[in-house]
């Protein structure tokens, strides 16, 4: 992706700040304690967060007493992230982009991006991760993207055709992501020559949504996003109506996630 797009994409997430924290699903804790379980984590132990966003990602690991700081670029998520984990005295959390920001004294021994790695400039990002690491210190980044199984629910096949309708259908031959089959993709921190990977876990979820519920899930990915305003218009009025036909409304989502373990050479 082209350094502008990739920019102008990942700041738009600001926009959805409001509802953020409540559309986006929450993370199995089965993914949490993989990341302590391999990094053996100390509880006195130093984690910077890449893009917290809303700290979606941040809470369970500020639960746990965990000193965090966090760089996110947006003002607004940056804002919603101290409103959502107020209270919490050992996470400082700093409204910046991980390229630009000027780190304390010390070192940390774990970097955790949730969602947000792929929105960091590739020529940056390993590199400053290696230079706030301890030696050995570990990585892990992991995302949460939509998945359908075999016997999934077919709203997400049958709704296609409006994506379609709306010139935002997938392109020819694109392949539909299934669970426990989504790519590791391991290859780009190998070639950083700075991390071993030393850990790779796919996990798998499921969430259940009305049809507002799932609009404003909607509303926080960069594609919809960024829609022209007839397309989701004429997508959610849609998403609404076929709902609006099941019996209960709803409709089931199922996750995918793949985490990945790295450590510092």
């Amino acid at each position: 992706m082209p350094d502008a797009d990739r920019e102008r994409l990942g700041q738009s997430f600001d926009s959805a700040s409001d509802f953020y924290q409540r559309a986006r699903p929450d993370y199995p804790p089965a993914l949490i304690e993989r990341i302590l379980n391999v990094t053996e984590l100390a509880p006195d132990g130093r984690v910077l967060e890449v893009g917290c966003a809303t700290g979606k990602a941040t809470l369970p690991f500020a639960q746990r007493g965990f000193r965090i700081t966090c760089v996110e670029p947006g003002p607004a998520l940056a804002a919603a992230a101290r409103r959502n984990l107020v209270g919490f005295d050992a996470v400082k959390i700093e409204q910046v982009r991980f390229e630009d920001w000027v780190p304390g004294p010390g070192s940390f021994d774990l970097v955790i991006a949730a969602a947000s790695w792929s929105w960091v400039d590739p020529d940056v990002r390993y590199r400053k991760a290696a230079e706030v690491l301890r030696p050995r210190g570990y990585l892990a980044i992991w995302g949460a993207g939509p998945v359908i199984p075999y016997d999934g629910d077919p709203f997400f096949t049958e709704i296609q055709e409006i994506y379609d309708e709306i010139g935002e259908g997938r392109p020819p031959n694109a392949r539909v992501p299934r669970p426990g089959e989504l790519s590791e993709q391991c290859t780009e921190i190998e070639a950083s020559g700075l991390f071993d990977v030393v850990d790779v876990r796919q996990f798998d979820w499921q969430t259940a949504h009305d049809a507002e519920r799932y609009i404003e899930l909607l509303n926080t990915f960069s594609g919809h996003i960024a829609m022209q305003d007839w397309q989701p218009k004429r997508l959610y009025a849609e998403i609404r109506r076929r709902l609006g036909e099941r019996p209960d409304g709803q409709l089931r989502c199922h996750w995918g996630a793949v985490l990945r373990i790295a450590q510092r050479s």
